[in-house]
């Protein structure tokens, strides 16, 4: 039951729970990450996968302890972190894993990653996957690549332009990193961020219009 509970905390709680409506509506993320993204690009000059890397905060990472540590021997053992990542790859499965692909302002879709590993290291949960395109995705036109919680539940934040990279950059493409400022956006969403927008019982993914991203140009 408590490692259900938990799992939660991987993006399974609904936005809806996250806000406030008082007339505008507020979410706060609950659960913080370190994050660095690494776009590889193949020979063949099409995106061939993204490596991700996240290491969380201290109180959650001792939840997380505290949840799977069977022998209660306050260490995370080999089967006990592979526990932990196979758990984590299947709550993920329907946020796309907080990888965000897009290919002149069009979603691309990605193939699960074979595998979620995980470390505890210095107190501190990481976890290391990659993802790939579900289809050849060529360096043409504007390609974005970005991670966060859809839910606005986890935040996982890029800490340097450094731990935004790319592995392979062709001639005649350049990167930039994008850090939305979040009062400008507000503003350039104005009339769409309505309180109608955040009590859709659909729900909604206001935190892509915040979240960084890397940009290539080709």
């Amino acid at each position: 039951m408590m490692k259900h509970f938990n799992l939660l905390k991987f993006g399974l709680i609904p936005a809806s729970f996250l806000m406030i409506s008082t007339g505008s509506a507020h979410a706060h993320p609950h659960v913080y990450a370190e994050a660095r993204l690494e776009v590889v690009i193949g020979n063949q000059g099409t995106v061939e996968e993204l490596r991700h890397v996240w290491r969380f905060d201290d109180l959650f990472s001792s939840t997380i302890l505290l949840d799977f540590d069977t022998n209660a021997n306050l260490k995370l053992e080999s089967s006990e972190l592979l526990e932990i990542g196979t758990v984590v790859r299947n709550s993920l499965a329907d946020y796309d894993y907080y990888t965000a692909i897009s290919h002149d302002g069009q979603a691309v879709k990605i193939l699960p990653p074979d595998a979620i590993h995980v470390d505890f290291q210095d107190g501190q949960i990481l976890m290391f996957f990659a993802v790939r395109p579900e289809t050849p995705l060529p360096l043409q036109g504007l390609l974005s690549f970005g991670a966060y919680d859809p839910t606005m539940y986890a935040a996982l934040d890029f800490l340097s332009d450094d731990d935004l990279v790319v592995d392979g950059l062709q001639p005649g493409c350049s990167k930039a990193i994008i850090r939305p400022d979040p009062d400008d956006v507000m503003a350039q969403n104005q009339a769409t961020l309505t309180e109608a927008f955040f009590n859709d019982p659909q729900g909604n993914d206001i935190s892509k219009l915040f979240a960084t991203r890397l940009e290539l140009t080709c």
